[in-house]
């Protein structure tokens, strides 16, 4: 099932590059998402991907709050941060959560190191002195 979703994702990705639904894009985008090597790794759990799913939707509303945020009040600092990432994650799953945190405009993943942690630049108001 997992892989699947998986499949899913890459397909949808294809989609999102190419705007093109038609029938032979579909074919040529369904050979590309299976002969695209996978990694080996244990597949992720249902709930972990339904959970993924959930915090792209919340993450909508959330850029939208952070882009009025940053246009009436100015984010002067910034600073770079270390973030863990969550455990048993599959590469997809790694995906989502990078496109969650790169979503807001607050927050951007620089560099995902494969000891698992993300390199994440954030920016923040500056305290009132």
């Amino acid at each position: 099932m997992i892989s699947y979703l998986d499949l899913l994702l890459k397909l949808t990705i294809w989609f999102l590059l190419t705007s093109d639904v038609s029938l032979a894009n579909i074919i040529i985008g369904a050979t590309i998402c299976l002969l695209l090597p996978r990694k080996l790794t244990s597949p992720g759990k249902l709930k972990d991907w339904f959970r993924a799913l959930v915090e792209v939707l919340i993450a909508i509303p959330q850029a939208y709050v952070e882009a009025i945020e940053i246009m009436l009040f100015p984010h002067k600092q910034e600073y770079i941060e270390m973030e863990r990432v969550k455990p048993r994650r599959t590469p997809g799953l790694i995906f989502l959560d990078i496109f969650i945190i790169t979503f807001t405009p607050k927050t951007i993943v620089l560099k995902y190191h494969e000891e698992g942690w993300y390199e994440v630049h954030r920016i923040k108001r500056r305290k009132p002195s």
